[in-house]
């Protein structure tokens, strides 16, 4: 498994909450499993105690991403530091897998964590998943949604680093949203040049005919 697949671990649980419009959907021990895809041994660890303990890490991983969004690095960068050293995780060679027609190993590095419950284990994975994109991509590739009200999560892969939006359906939400406001202004400045072609024209004296 490449390290880069660690770091949807972090989009994934900041995702789960959406501040502006009061959403929140870990709020139960299934939606804690629901987090761990492809991992259903990780996952029958959690508990009714990881709900509380997965949205402290949560508003740890959020509090990366508006710092790398507000261009401040070096917070980003202490803050995640901070989650690195209190779930640490250990690289392993993995060959689970075969390489097609060869039989043979596909090796790749995994992280192995030590966690002594679920939410350490997700914790030690999401946060070296988004170091090493970080390290890897630069600060600025961690991005929070510009469509308001949105705010979601985003690791920017884009070759020309224009990514704004977590998705396609608030990128279009925004550039219908900025079409509108485009028209509105226009037909407020047609008005407002009508209005003013009438002011400009000479009135008739009452008297003439």
């Amino acid at each position: 498994m490449e390290l880069a697949y660690y770091s949807d671990y972090a989009v994934r649980l900041v995702n789960t909450e959406e501040p502006a419009r009061n959403k929140d959907v870990l709020t139960s021990v299934d939606a804690v499993r629901d987090l761990f895809a492809g991992n259903p041994q990780a996952a029958r660890r959690a508990t009714d105690a990881d709900v509380t303990r997965f949205r402290s890490v949560r508003g740890r991983l959020r509090a990366v991403f508006e710092a790398a969004d507000g261009d401040d690095e070096t917070l980003a960068v202490d803050l995640l530091n901070s989650l690195l050293l209190e779930f640490p995780v250990s690289p392993q060679i993995s060959g689970h897998d075969t390489l097609d027609g060869t039989g043979k190993p596909d090796w790749h590095m995994h992280l192995a964590d030590h966690p002594s419950n679920a939410t350490a284990g997700y914790a030690a994975i999401a946060a070296m998943g988004l170091a090493f994109h970080l390290t890897t991509h630069g600060v600025d590739r961690l991005g929070l949604c510009e469509a308001p009200p949105c705010r979601n999560a985003y690791l920017d892969t884009s070759t020309n680093r224009s990514r704004r939006y977590c998705s396609d359906r608030c990128a279009t939400r925004a550039n219908v949203a900025a079409y509108r406001a485009r028209k509105r202004l226009e037909a407020d400045r047609s008005a407002d040049n009508g209005r003013t072609a009438e002011a400009a024209q000479p009135s008739t004296p009452s008297g003439e005919r």
